[in-house]
């Protein structure tokens, strides 16, 4: 059941953002950032922690959870290293998974080659 619940809600949040690709004026960009800012406001307030017990990874993996590991971070910091917390706290927290994603990305660039626009 847990593969079944990740499933919907990760699909249910790209549903959503399809469907506000397909039927308003928003830009892909404006989308990926409500949906960041919708996860640091649910994981600022507590909320987004009900939605990873329940759906795991379709709940962590979107962008939406990349907000709530950043509110998480924050709060982690302000706890741990008062006002100072909230410049530090995002970037410790997501560090791991920029990194990832930039050296990641590097090695694709190196082993794929771009095809040229006509």
């Amino acid at each position: 059941m847990d593969y079944l619940y990740a499933f919907l809600v990760g699909g249910a949040l790209c549903a959503v953002a399809q469907i506000l690709l397909d039927r308003t004026k928003l830009t892909a960009a404006r989308i990926l950032v409500g949906y960041v800012v919708a996860g640091v406001a649910l994981g600022g307030v507590g909320l987004y922690e009900y939605l990873v017990d329940f759906a795991g990874a379709g709940a962590t993996v979107p962008l939406t959870g990349f907000g709530n590991v950043i509110a998480e971070g924050v709060r982690r910091a302000i706890d741990e290293r008062g006002a100072v917390g909230i410049l530090t706290g995002a970037l410790t927290s997501a560090s791991g998974g920029v990194g990832a994603a930039l050296v990641f990305g590097f090695i694709a660039s190196l082993i794929f080659k771009d095809r040229k626009q006509k």
